[in-house]
């Protein structure tokens, strides 16, 4: 499979994964092992920026994987950029994945204060992966403004309902036009969900939950990575297009007659 472009940074996977959610940081650590990621998320609160050798970057191998520091738990633009110069000043990159999700219910980012806040962040000279909704305007503003990829949502976070808007995406997809990866995050529940991202076009695909809550989070990991392999291999392929009347896959010349 080829490789992945970001901010100028070439990567052979196209699987990004989190860190949240696991049962344990051993078992954290043999997922990531087994879905080939080389982009890892981590939420900087979930970090002791001030003795990070007793917390779960002990468990990442720096020299192996891109730390992605994101800003889960952040409700406001204020607060998720604070949070990224925080995690910036304490090294841990100048590179983010932007969340703003002010609501406890729903997950769901804010579009506005999303804006806000990458337009400020890249400004300051970070590399900025906003997750965002599956609109198409909001996509725009962000791809406008600067942002390293785009970051819809497949369906809402945690929630493994796969893709129930696939146009929306591919809309969106279109309107990149591959000037920066689009990234599928949030809400992929299955392998299946990872290839039909990747069947859409999609750059890459970033997937937490559906690993960590996996009943054998480690062969989850591994199906994943097969997933969106098989994926980007299908779009690139070009499949077949779908159409009302059956069409026989053997050529009907040669036929036996009913006078032989």
């Amino acid at each position: 499979m080829e490789s992945l472009t970001i901010a100028g940074r070439t990567f052979q996977s196209r699987l990004m994964v989190g860190t949240g959610k696991y049962s344990s940081l051993p078992q954290m650590k043999d997922a990531l092992e087994a879905s080939g990621a080389q982009i890892v998320t981590v939420a900087v609160r979930r970090v002791n920026l001030d003795n990070r050798e007793e917390s779960l970057l002990s468990y990442i191998d720096l020299d192996k994987y891109t730390l992605l520091p994101n800003t889960a738990g952040c409700r406001t633009a204020e607060e998720a950029v604070r949070t990224a110069r925080l995690a910036r000043a304490a090294g841990m990159s100048n590179w983010v994945k932007l969340e703003v999700i002010p609501d406890d219910g729903t997950l769901l980012p804010d579009p506005v204060a999303t804006v806000e806040a990458a337009a400020q962040l890249v400004k300051d000279g970070f590399v900025v992966l906003p997750y965002t909704t599956d609109d198409h305007t909001v996509a725009k503003r962000l791809l406008d403004i600067g942002c390293a990829t785009i970051m819809p949502f497949g369906s809402a976070i945690g929630t493994g309902q796969g893709l129930p808007n696939p146009e929306r995406l591919r809309r969106i997809i279109e309107l990149v036009n591959g000037r920066v990866p689009v990234v599928i995050d949030a809400g992929i529940g299955a392998p299946s969900d990872a290839a039909l991202a990747m069947e859409l076009g999609a750059d890459a695909v970033l997937v937490n939950t559906a690993i960590a809550k996996a009943q054998d989070p480690v062969r989850m990991a591994a199906a994943m990575a097969h997933g969106v392999e098989a994926g980007r291999l299908g779009y690139l392929a070009g499949r077949i297009a779908r159409t009302a009347v059956a069409s026989p896959s053997s050529p009907e010349t040669g036929m036996i007659s009913d006078d032989h």
